[in-house]
């Protein structure tokens, strides 16, 4: 007798099921997991806060959206916004001084036990270094485990642009990043996680991408991701096992 063949969603749900499976233990046995940062190791959009310190909040934080949603290419949106906000070095520093970026629950006692377990840990962002670094400090995490957009000043110190060669100011730029990791440190098994367009589209080269939605929900990524979060004690948790 001839067996009756699932349906296509059913298929799909079947294939999640052991995805998720093999998902859980790529994860137990990474070699290296790395975070977005804007709106995942930090609760805030940092060019948002940016525009904020330099009264453009409004325009930039719908550009934002519409970046993060994936409907506009990474370095055109990033060049439009900061054309608008146009930030000085000492509007930058005042942003890290007077507004701080708030760490997201949960992940300072995530990356914590990840390099208790010599998981290596990297911060790739398409934000700005100079902040990214602020945070990576929090963490315990060196610079040198830090990919982020560097932002240009004149001698005296007004915006002069950005470094458009970094590979965090393009599109599929987070996904150029991790495949110099593999090349350079040999690493079998790399985690991508984050909340946007982005950080989806790092995998591959990334073995596999968790989504985090625990600060913003950004329904592309909700809908297409294979594993989905909103809080890091579940990946504390798969850790502890």
């Amino acid at each position: 007798m001839r067996t009756k063949e699932p349906s296509p969603l059913r298929r799909k749900i079947l294939l999640r099921m052991v995805s998720h499976s093999e998902l859980r233990k790529l994860f137990y046995s990474a070699d290296a997991v790395c975070f977005d940062v804007d709106s995942t190791v930090i609760r805030e959009e940092g060019i948002d806060e940016l525009a904020k310190v330099c009264g453009v909040e409004d325009a930039v934080s719908e550009m934002t959206r519409r970046a993060m949603g994936g409907s506009v290419p990474f370095k055109a949106a990033l060049t439009e916004r900061l054309a608008l906000i146009r930030p000085s070095r000492e509007q930058v520093q005042r942003l890290i001084a007077e507004h701080p970026p708030h760490l997201t629950p949960g992940i300072r006692k995530l990356v914590s036990r990840l390099q208790e377990q010599n998981v290596q840990v990297f911060l790739i962002s398409g934000g700005f270094r100079s902040i990214v670094e602020h945070v990576a400090s929090k963490l315990n995490i060196p610079s040198t485990n830090v990919f982020a957009n560097r932002l240009k000043f004149y001698f005296n110190g007004e915006y002069a642009g950005f470094d458009e060669m970094q590979p965090t100011a393009e599109s599929g730029g987070k996904g150029k990043v991790i495949k110099l990791l593999k090349e350079k440190f040999h690493f079998k098994k790399i985690v991508m996680i984050g909340d946007g367009a982005t950080d989806m589209e790092a995998c591959p080269p990334a073995d596999i991408f968790i989504g985090f939605g625990g600060n913003v929900i950004r329904q592309q990524v909700k809908d297409n991701a294979e594993w989905y979060i909103t809080d890091f004690v579940e990946l504390l948790g798969e850790l502890e096992e």
